[in-house]
């Protein structure tokens, strides 16, 4: 039996409910949340890899002919980075837009898509970036990088099947992959509608340059958690160093697998590499069967 960050599951656990409940069961000796007593879940047994090697080719391929965005940038002043580890985000883009002068504020404005939908009087009302009022364009993201100093980590961010809020990852309503993503990874879109998911709402590939990190941070509060997200992440280069980090051990706990599930509410991030590297994130709701399978191998005796 491993210890309680290799994916090993512990044997007894008081107070432990049934299966469904059991799913958010805590990591034991740590202060991860988990999935049933496990810091990640492994799912390489589960999915077919002999593909991984041609997904690559087509992705690396792929991300030298098609624009990308960026992710992240601005976890400090969205608050779900984990104390201690706020200089990880260096310079933070909500932060550098709030303390723009006039002229600055200006050039921001102009850089966007739209650059009539933001109003100048209204700034300190409006918000910016990810998951607010106005989403930044790859030109503003750019200046802020280039002028400010801002560290987008992912700077290699590609939305196959769009998605413009994160409370609706899993709802599939009107989503499909891209022109540009069945163009040109019709090999990947191919492998994401295989994997086991009675729906799909999101799917993104998101790499980091060499030397970045991926700034650690959780994607919800576990105070608010009834159930987990439900996705899959799979890594076609076999390299990418993510890693969950244990707010109260104060440790990392790396997630060894080219194709895995794992609580978002817990904390994680990426560690910097020489190389680039990547994963692709697959959201949506998975079969009962899927479920059923993953209940029956890592739910223990409830």
């Amino acid at each position: 039996m491993g210890g309680p960050c290799d994916g090993s599951i512990a044997a007894t656990v008081e107070g432990a409910a049934d299966n469904t409940r059991g799913i958010l069961r805590g990591v034991p000796g740590t202060g991860l949340r988990g999935l049933w007593g496990r810091a990640f879940i492994p799912l390489d047994r589960y999915i077919d890899l002999s593909a991984l090697p041609a997904l690559h080719d087509e992705a690396c391929l792929a991300l030298a002919q098609m624009p990308v965005d960026y992710t992240g940038g601005s976890h400090r002043s969205m608050g779900i980075m984990p104390p201690g580890t706020e200089a990880q985000a260096i310079t933070d883009y909500v932060e550098v837009i709030r303390a723009l002068d006039d002229e600055g504020f200006a050039v921001f404005r102009s850089l966007a898509d739209d650059p009539r939908s933001i109003d100048p009087a209204k700034r300190r009302e409006e918000t910016f970036g990810e998951e607010r009022q106005h989403p930044l364009s790859r030109r503003q993201m750019h200046w802020l990088k280039y002028r400010h100093g801002v560290y987008f980590p992912w700077k290699a961010y590609v939305e196959m099947i769009p998605n413009r809020w994160w409370g609706d990852k899993a709802d599939p309503t009107g989503k499909r992959f891209t022109r540009l993503a069945e163009t040109l990874l019709p090999k990947t879109v191919a492998f994401v509608r295989s994997l086991p998911f009675k729906h799909i709402g999101r799917c993104n590939l998101m790499g980091l340059e060499s030397n970045d990190h991926g700034t650690v941070h959780r994607d919800g509060d576990p105070a608010e958690q009834l159930s987990p997200d439900q996705f899959i992440s799979f890594c076609p280069s076999g390299r990418k160093a993510l890693y969950l980090w244990d707010a109260e051990r104060r440790e990392r706990c790396p997630v060894e697998a080219l194709v895995y599930w794992f609580n978002d509410f817990d904390f994680h991030g990426v560690e910097a590499s020489p190389a680039f590297q990547y994963s692709i994130r697959v959201d949506g709701e998975f079969t009962e069967e899927f479920l059923a399978t993953l209940t029956r191998d890592f739910g223990g005796d409830e």
